[in-house]
């Protein structure tokens, strides 16, 4: 089932032949991932990035205060990885976390490379990823600075409206930047409403 989604989603931005996917499912590799397991953690060099093809997982770095700081969660059908860290091939800056037991599809960037010169348009796939990535941290950095944290817990009901379910307070109020007591009296301030 899982290189199935992933071939759907490759499939809704390029077209493969039969040829250009086996050498795709020739690259990657399943991985399972248990709750809690981290998948990358920083000063690690980021060799893969991963598919989800079950499961939740997030991306976060800690302060010096030891608060952390969620970049972003990744849920079935996503693609997740510190991204700079894979690109450059530096250490990592993040910590990847299952937060339930995940299934991942992972590819090596040398294989990704290996990818793009066979079966170019792969290119041309990961180009529309990484845009959209880009315009999705955009968009959040753009609602830090100008929404309150309603409007953002708001937003991101809308937008992910299953999440909440999978996530624990403590991580959805890291990843709006407030704590867990304010999301709490948030939540019965729009429950009174």
């Amino acid at each position: 089932m899982g290189a199935e989604l992933l071939l759907d989603n490759v499939g809704r931005h390029i077209s493969l032949n039969e040829e250009e996917t086996a050498y795709l499912l020739s690259l990657i590799e399943f991985k399972n991932v248990e709750r809690k397991q981290y998948l990358l953690k920083p000063g690690n060099h980021c060799h893969h990035t991963y598919f989800i093809t079950k499961g939740c997982m997030r991306i976060y770095q800690c302060d010096s205060n030891g608060f952390e700081h969620i970049a972003m969660f990744g849920i079935e059908d996503w693609w997740i990885s510190d991204l700079p860290a894979f690109l450059t091939q530096t250490p990592a800056t993040h910590y990847l976390e299952a937060l339930e037991p995940t299934e991942v599809i992972q590819i090596e960037k040398s294989d990704l490379e290996k990818l793009y010169l066979r079966v170019p348009k792969f290119e041309r796939y990961f180009r529309i990823l990484h845009q959209n990535a880009f315009v999705a941290q955009h968009q959040r950095i753009m609602q830090n600075i100008s929404m309150t944290a309603e409007e953002r817990y708001l937003f991101i009901l809308k937008k992910y409206p299953a999440l909440e379910q999978r996530i624990s307070q403590k991580h959805m109020a890291a990843f709006l930047g407030i704590t867990p007591v304010f999301l709490s009296m948030l939540r019965r301030k729009l429950a009174g409403k």
